[in-house]
Parts: C-alpha cells; sequence; structure tokens
C-alpha cells in the first residue's frame, strides 16, 4: 500500500504567466534602502529595484534562504541573513553584486520552530561601516533569547554588545547609544497581543551604562530606527489595532503616529538616508522623511517562479491523516492537500478531490462506506464537504458557514450526521439530508 501511494504523483498548478511580461510582484519582504537603490527578499533570495519602482534585478541564486539584506552606510555593500552552508549565517556582497563573503561561523541552532525566528538576523551596520550588528542565540540556551553582536564585514571575531538580550536595534548618529528591543518576538503571528511578551523600545548609553524605556504601550511597540538627522526614533506599534510607524523624540519624549494604515500591517521597516521602506499586504512602501506620505513602489518581477511553477510532487512524503474503509480493503490518506484512497492490494490509486489551490483534509469515510467527508478551503474558508469514494468526482458541500477553522470530524453510526469541533471550542454536528447544523456544547 506504501509502495502505491509513494507512487502517486499530484500536478499541482500555482498561476499560469500570460507570455514572458514580467508580473508586479507581491510578498515583498525584509527591504532595505539607499538613495534611488531597495533591497529585498523575494522567493528566498535578494533582488534590487530603484526607488522609482520598474523591473527588479535579482542578485543571489542560492538553494538556500536569504533574508535581511542590510546597505552599508555608504551604500557599496550588503550585508544580509543566508544559508549558503546550510546554517544561518551572516553574509556580506557588494551591492552590484558578487561572491557573498561568510561572516560568522557558529552551529546553527536547527531544531527551533520558524516562529521563533532565524539565526543570525542583520540588523545594522554602525556609522562608520567598520561593522555589522546582528541576533543570535549561540551563547543562550533558551530558544526565546538572543543577544546582540558585531562582527567585520572582512571577517574575525564576533564582538557582544553590553546588552543581556535583544531584538531589533539600531545605532544613534554617533554610535554612543541603541534603540533596541529586549524582546524578539517579530515572527509570531499573534495580532493585537498584550502579553508577558509584549515587546517595548528601551534606549542604552554606553558611555553611562544606562538603560532607558521610552514606550509602554501594553501591546506591540517594536523595531525601533533612530533617524541620524532628526535626532527621532520610528518604531512600529499596534495601538490603533493595526502596525503602524511612529515617532519618539528623545528631547521631548513626544510620541506621533506616523502612518495609518488599517488593512494591513506595516511589517519590516528599515530606514536609510532621508527614507523607510517596509511592506504591506505584501508591496513595498516608501516614507520620505521627516514629512512624507507613504507612496507604493511598483515592482516588476522578472524570475523564473521556480517555486509557483507547475510541478510532480511525491505525495507519499507529505500524509498528514490517514482512516480505513469499513471493509478494510482501502485506505484514505491526506497528503499534499489532497484526498487519496489506495487499495490493500488490487486496484489503483485515486486523487479523489484534484482540486489546484485548495486544501482538503481530515477526511473519513462514512460507517456505510457511501460517502467521505473531509474539510477544504477551496471556496475560502473551511467547509466540509462529502465525495464518493469510487473517484467519479460526485462530490456535496455541506457547510456555508466558514468563519473559522474546523477541526478532526466524525462520523454517526448510522453515517446519517456528521460531528466537528473548531477554533472557537465549539462542537457542531450536522444532519446530512436537511443540511442543519445544531450546536452541542462550547468552551468558555
Amino acid at each position: 500500500m506504501r509502495k502505491r501511494l509513494v507512487l502517486a504523483m499530484l500536478l499541482t498548478l500555482a498561476w499560469s504567466v500570460c507570455g514572458n511580461a514580467a508580473e508586479e510582484g507581491r510578498l515583498l519582504r525584509f527591504p532595505d534602502i539607499h538613495g534611488d537603490q531597495i533591497v529585498f527578499s523575494y522567493g528566498c533570495d535578494l533582488w534590487t529595484v530603484p526607488t522609482a519602482g520598474g523591473l527588479a534585478r535579482k542578485l543571489t541564486n542560492s538553494d538556500g534562504i536569504e533574508i535581511f539584506p542590510r546597505f552599508s552606510r555608504d551604500g557599496k555593500q550588503i550585508a544580509f541573513t543566508g544559508q549558503y552552508e546550510g546554517d544561518w549565517s551572516v553574509y556580506v556582497m557588494p551591492t552590484d553584486g558578487g561572491m557573498p563573503k561568510r561572516l560568522t561561523y557558529h552551529p546553527g541552532v536547527q531544531q527551533i520552530a520558524e516562529r521563533m525566528g532565524p539565526e543570525d538576523i542583520v540588523m545594522d551596520w554602525t556609522r562608520d561601516n567598520s561593522r555589522i550588528l546582528y541576533r543570535s542565540r549561540e551563547e543562550k540556551q533558551d530558544s526565546w533569547e538572543g543577544r546582540l553582536y558585531l562582527v567585520s564585514p572582512n571577517g574575525g571575531y564576533r564582538e557582544a554588545l553590553p546588552l543581556p538580550r535583544g531584538g531589533f536595534a539600531s545605532f544613534n548618529a554617533d554610535g554612543s547609544k541603541i534603540a533596541y528591543c529586549p524582546i524578539f518576538r517579530d515572527f509570531r503571528t499573534w495580532k493585537r497581543y498584550k502579553g508577558g511578551a509584549a515587546q517595548d523600545v528601551w534606549i542604552y548609553d554606553f558611555n553611562q551604562k544606562k538603560s532607558e524605556r521610552i514606550t509602554d504601550w501594553e501591546g506591540t511597540d517594536n523595531v525601533p530606527m533612530w533617524d541620524e538627522q532628526s535626532g527621532l526614533i520610528f518604531f512600529n506599534s499596534d495601538r490603533t489595532g493595526t502596525l503602524n510607524l511612529y515617532s519618539y523624540n528623545p528631547s521631548t519624549k513626544e510620541t506621533k503616529q506616523v502612518t495609518n494604515f488599517t488593512d494591513y500591517d506595516v511589517r519590516w521597516p528599515a530606514m536609510g538616508p532621508g527614507a523607510i521602506v517596509f511592506e504591506n499586504g505584501g508591496y513595498l512602501y516608501v516614507l520620505d522623511l521627516p514629512n512624507g506620505t507613504p507612496r507604493k513602489v511598483d515592482v516588476q518581477m522578472g524570475s523564473d517562479k521556480l517555486l509557483a511553477r507547475p510541478r510532480f510532487v511525491d505525495c507519499g512524503r507529505s500524509v498528514q491523516d490517514f482512516t480505513l474503509s469499513p471493509d478494510g480493503n482501502r485506505a484514505i490518506f491526506d497528503a499534499h492537500g489532497e484526498i487519496f484512497t489506495v487499495p490493500n492490494k488490487h486496484g489503483n490509486t485515486r486523487n479523489l478531490t484534484n482540486t489546484y489551490g485548495a486544501n482538503e483534509k481530515y477526511a473519513t469515510i462514512s460507517p456505510d462506506g457511501q460517502w467521505i467527508a473531509y474539510v477544504s478551503d477551496a471556496s475560502g474558508e473551511d467547509e466540509i464537504y462529502m465525495i464518493k469514494p469510487g473517484g467519479d468526482g460526485t462530490r456535496q458541500r455541506l457547510t456555508t458557514d466558514g468563519w473559522c477553522y474546523k477541526y478532526q470530524i466524525l462520523w454517526s453510526p448510522d453515517s446519517k450526521k456528521i460531528v466537528w469541533s473548531n477554533k472557537t471550542a465549539q462542537v457542531r454536528y450536522l444532519d446530512i439530508d436537511t443540511k442543519v447544523v445544531t450546536n452541542v456544547d462550547k468552551s468558555e
């Protein structure tokens, strides 16, 4: 049975590209800006594009991931976090392209979940271009904590900053102070979080060896950026329910809201000379300082979209769940977002759903063997469907209330009802004939 499933190949389609024309890019992440150039990460590689927009140029081609590029203060080099040798490490390369040079070498923390964030995140350069600021867990046993370090773009031993822990950070004009977040929580998906890991921005004075907290919002204040021209500290905050940019004046202690986005968060902002660049809704925006308004940068991506192109996938390597038919002659597998039936001995392997761009899961067959019920987001939200196990494509949509995630579903012994739970801790059941949904119970 396993051999049959391993050999089952699924052709997945992402989208088709019409002709050879470049398309506007989206999911453009971790940008930085210097002069008339923006560098950003897209499809796990680094790209540059003029601040006026246009066709982006690809800088890296590694099989690994390259993220968090940062221009040097003179704009001649780009430091970034990459995976050329497998581990996350700090690299530097010429702005116009060239062979990256590896700067850090400690063994990576390989078993940390993605939500904890990568290792060796590049955050800033010193004002004289002599060192690169990055965050690492190399001296920490707790995956929540990391420390800030400096390393020369020429290589050599790194130097730890005199702070016990740190997240995103930025130096002031003369390098005597640093604005930083002690807590790093930026890869979490928690919205409007106000718990014990809520972030605040602090200033550390290297000469006086003192720290001062400059924000006290109960939610998120993060990614401080110290503008050497105005002396203001810009940072991200969700005080309106959506992450937006704010400014803080160290002299007057005054805080002002700078952007007013409501649909999507301001993400991964970075400051260059006279401007801040950031991601919003997957697109890039530039905010000219001191009093500009955000403007969208139209970026055309001329790539081969390697990660999105149609391809054959070995579904045997991505099985999520399974169940057996009542007679034991077939197994039902959830694999790679599709529902398969696989024979015990004789017969063919069938892809029952075969839906591009949708995720099917939690398949379970009725006790009478007539229907397979499953959850699918083909409509855009989680709904329950049922399909004939014979593979003729006959299916029915059973629910229309997809306002939250649905979890594992079960059949009643008489094959006339389906019960499931959902993200709001409800237990509900549906009558197959009437399609009436009944609330059974809810946890508070």
